[in-house]
């Protein structure tokens, strides 16, 4: 009865909302902000959500939770945009997209001060001070900073110099005075103009206007040089230089391109996640980068996660820029901005270079996540084997089958097990071939695949998610007539080999077709791997039972020597050779008094 309430009483809000841009929340049955959406239409975005029926899931869920509905109507869908983001911020609601911001990455602070000092910190305190970053890459911070000591004199000291401070003469300069790294404002040797003077051209330089700086610097040591102030003008173009050696260093474009925005998105392998790049350019270099994680909550959209990572930024790092470049077409509208999707030239160098940025980061992420969970890692390499080949379900148990023989002799052939990427040694299987005649490869693989699924199916074992043959199409097509006949769903993929036997394709599917694999990737790695431990072990098997044979061969030539008599032999010596270099005492505690005579005999008379 209450359910019905309660849909009756939403019913009601959603027929009463306006058909204008806002934001909408919905809330529990405890008052609590459960989910934070945008509209330019309201009453549609709304409606959406409960006059349909929605698949299993999140979504569903969430529906199901909704006890009451508020709303905002804004003017613009920037507006909308914009208090989309703060209220996600502000409430962090359980099924919004969770910003998972590193809070480790550190900013350049200009604080506020009588004169300001400038230096890194990873703590943002509101203090009137004034923050640029974070920076994602930490070179650039630091040669950025170490451009601003080289250019201007600045404090270091954690005094407080107040002018009242200054005047009863409380301070005495310190070390940096001395090597000209700072002017001496302590002791009224550079007073506070000045001082702001240099600060107001540090704050251009981290906005990455550089080029401004240095147009000054060239007027400056032009008017200088006019007026026979040659060593002044000298000091003005080291300054000059030190500019315009590091605006060449950070230029990653033609410099006409100014005040751009540039983004990029790469979902996660789980797509639980989602990594978004930003490039601020200026002048043709970049004055900003960062890269943060967006956590999915309820299957959102490459283009929603990429708008409300466009708002985050352009809002954190103050943006004003006219003209945002994207890999794709997005539904939003900012006023005054236009969207582009470069095909070629300079913009299209600059969305390559965010991609490749967000790339990296996406693999460090992958890699540190992999160090503190090394199952993880497992997992990622499967899914990559089940998207590959579209399988139903994760290949958590993999079986791979070879066959070993020589010239046709001893032939045999071996099962290996991989559970969860990793081999399991105490299910790996040794086959003797045994009605094969001539040597047959096919004929061998198939005698051997179906006594496994056999004996599999009557004892209840576990079957493979995924069946691999050393070989390629041939072995395949061996291995699905048997899996067939047996009535089994087994995926069957083959490894071929090239002429210098190393790995080089995985086929899949009838007819086989060649699934792409990148050289030493993980992946490739791990079928690498399950090929040469599959070989390894048919190998050697091989080589043990033809041993065994030769040596048996030897033995079988003394009379009044049985089976009995040489496996025991054998266990003990491991060869001939050993039992040949035996002293009698040794073989008589094996065989006793009589037997170790007539061997001894045998091989003396040799």
């Amino acid at each position: 009865m209450d359910e019905l309430k309660t849909n009756d009483y939403l019913k009601g809000i959603v027929l009463n909302l306006p058909e204008s841009p806002g934001i909408y929340q919905y809330l529990n049955a405890e008052g609590t902000i459960i989910y934070v959406g945008k509209a330019k239409n309201l009453k549609r975005r709304v409606s959406s959500y409960f006059n349909r029926e929605h698949e299993p899931g999140k979504t569903r869920v969430l529906v199901s939770k909704i006890a009451n509905i508020r709303y905002i109507v804004v003017n613009t869908e920037e507006d909308a945009l914009l208090l989309e983001n703060n209220l996600i911020k502000k409430y962090k609601p359980r099924y919004n997209v969770l910003l998972k911001d590193d809070k480790t990455y550190p900013s350049i602070c200009v604080q506020n001060e009588y004169f300001p000092r400038v230096f890194k910190t990873r703590r943002i305190i509101r203090n009137g001070s004034s923050y640029y970053g974070p920076y994602s890459h930490i070179p650039s911070m630091y040669a950025v900073l170490d451009l601003i000591k080289h250019l201007y004199p600045l404090r270091t000291c954690n005094l407080n110099l107040s002018p009242e401070n200054i005047r009863a003469g409380k301070f005495n300069v310190c070390l940096e005075y001395h090597i000209k790294n700072c002017a001496g404002p302590c002791i009224g040797k550079q007073n506070q103009e000045e001082y702001l003077k240099n600060i107001a051209e540090i704050k251009e330089i981290l906005k990455g206007n550089t080029q401004k700086i240095e147009r000054m610097l060239y007027q400056q040591m032009q008017e200088l040089a006019a007026e026979m102030k040659f060593e002044e003008a000298q000091k003005i173009k080291e300054k000059y230089l030190l500019l315009e050696n590091y605006r060449s260093k950070s230029e990653v474009v033609s410099n006409v391109l100014h005040n751009i925005d540039v983004f990029s998105i790469e979902e996660d392998t789980d797509e639980k996640s989602a990594f978004i790049n930003y490039l601020h350019i200026t002048n043709g270099a970049i004055n900003q980068a960062f890269t943060f994680e967006y956590k999915k909550r309820l299957n959102e959209t490459k283009e929603e996660l990429l708008s409300l990572g466009i708002i985050e930024m352009r809002e954190r790092y103050k943006s004003l820029s006219r003209e945002i470049i994207v890999p794709f077409e997005l539904d939003m509208e900012l006023k005054d901005v236009i969207f582009t999707i470069p095909q070629r030239g300079d913009k299209k160098k600059l969305l390559e270079l965010s991609i490749l940025n967000v790339k990296q980061y996406k693999a460090d992420r992958l890699k540190q996540a992999e160090k503190l969970n090394p199952e993880q890692r497992t997992v990622r390499l499967l899914k990559e084997i089940q998207q590959e080949l579209h399988l139903d379900r994760l290949p958590m148990r993999i079986e791979c089958f070879d066959n070993s023989n020589i010239q046709g002799s001893d032939p045999v052939a071996g099962c290996v097990v991989f559970i969860k990427g990793k081999p399991s040694k105490k299910d790996y299987r040794k086959y003797n071939i045994k009605t094969v005649e001539e040597p047959d490869d096919y004929a061998s693989m198939k005698e051997v695949v179906k006594r496994r699924y056999q004996r599999a199916i009557e004892e209840n074992a576990p079957l493979p998610d995924l069946l691999i043959t050393d070989g390629g199409k041939g072995q395949m097509s061996a291995v699905k007539e048997v899996v067939d006949e047996l009535n089994l769903d087994i995926p069957i993929a083959g490894l071929a080999k090239d002429g210098k036997h190393r790995t080089s394709e995985l086929l899949y599917g009838f007819p086989p077709q060649t699934i792409g694999l990148k050289q030493n990737s993980p992946l490739f790695r791990l079928l690498t791997q399950i090929q040469d431990e599959v070989h390894r072990f048919a190998i050697t098997f091989h080589r043990d039972k033809r041993s065994k044979r030769q040596v048996a061969s030897a033995l079988d030539e003394i009379k009044g020597i049985g089976e009995k008599t040489k496996n025991a032999l054998l266990k003990e010596f491991k060869s001939v050779k050993r039992i040949k270099e035996a002293s009698a005492e040794d073989i008589v505690k094996v065989i006793g008094e009589a037997k170790a005579k007539i061997i001894k005999d045998y091989f003396t008379d040799k």
